[in-house]
């Protein structure tokens, strides 16, 4: 008897788990970066704001894990993403000058970045092709 109850509750624990995992949660909308890098990241992310951009940061993000940078349905098709190492090392090569600071920041405007008391970064542009959520995998890079 004791045998059929414990079957009979693994089957109905079994048949739960199958429907979550067939769709019964829907997955989350937004940005994430997946670090799969030798390296712990520090992250940070500019994205469309009024007239122009805003930068934040900062995400560590360690090897074989990954961050939501936005936890939103994403509005924009571009977004951009720098990646350095723990050592300051660009590990995201990028071409977009945009300003970040050495704490946790949240920077609107992104003109004259040293002037302003901020550090300039090259971000890379992430395409999201205009889906609502997107993941950057970083690699780790060449020798």
């Amino acid at each position: 008897m004791l045998n059929r109850r414990w079957i009979s509750l693994v089957l109905h624990v079994l048949a739960a788990t199958l429907l979550l995992v067939a769709g019964g949660t829907p997955v989350q909308a937004g940005l994430r970066l997946c670090n799969q890098s030798f390296d712990v990241l520090n992250v940070a992310l500019a994205q469309p704001s009024g007239q122009g951009f805003a930068t934040r940061g900062w995400w560590r993000v360690a090897p074989n894990q990954c961050a939501m940078l936005e936890r939103e349905a994403l509005r924009s098709r571009y977004y951009y993403v720098f990646a350095a190492d723990v050592f300051g090392n660009e590990v995201l090569v990028g071409s977009i000058p945009m300003c970040v600071a050495p704490r946790r920041f949240q920077i609107e405007g992104q003109q004259d970045c040293l002037l302003r008391g901020y550090l300039d970064a090259r971000f890379a542009e992430v395409d999201t092709q205009d889906r609502p959520d997107w993941t950057v995998f970083v690699t780790p890079r060449p020798n």
